[in-house]
């Protein structure tokens, strides 16, 4: 799932605001687990300029329900689909194995995404 090295953070407490103490720029996204309860994970992500590097896609055994609270992305997809451009309020679900990977974050201010990291039902469904 990871690439490179990323500056992970626990966030102690049982409330916060996401927006409080963002991380300096740095040579790698800071990623702060927020709740890590069972089938749930909850992660506040922070990139400044940040991209995934060439060639290289996200291939998740999970599911990622994302937003972007702040800056901009852009999110590439293996399939084909068109890029999404993220803007504050964006969401995407990302279901199990759906390679994607990050495009581009806007170089001048934080991008900040909240990510809900979930397991597939048993079962598989459809």
């Amino acid at each position: 799932m990871e690439y490179g090295k990323k500056i992970v953070t626990p966030i102690e407490g049982a409330g916060g605001n996401l927006f409080a103490a963002l991380p300096a720029p740095g040579p790698e996204e800071a990623l702060a687990t927020l709740l890590d309860a069972g089938p749930v994970r909850i992660e506040r992500i922070v990139s400044h300029g940040h991209a995934s590097p060439p060639g290289f896609w996200y291939d998740q055994p999970d599911g990622e329900w994302v937003v972007l609270l702040q800056g901009a992305a852009e999110i590439e997809f293996a399939d084909g689909a068109a890029p999404r451009r993220l803007a504050p309020g964006d969401w995407l679900d990302l279901p199990p194995h759906a390679r994607h990977r990050v495009a581009w974050t806007d170089p001048d201010r934080p991008t900040v995404w909240l990510a809900v990291h979930y397991r597939a039902a048993a079962g598989g469904g459809d």
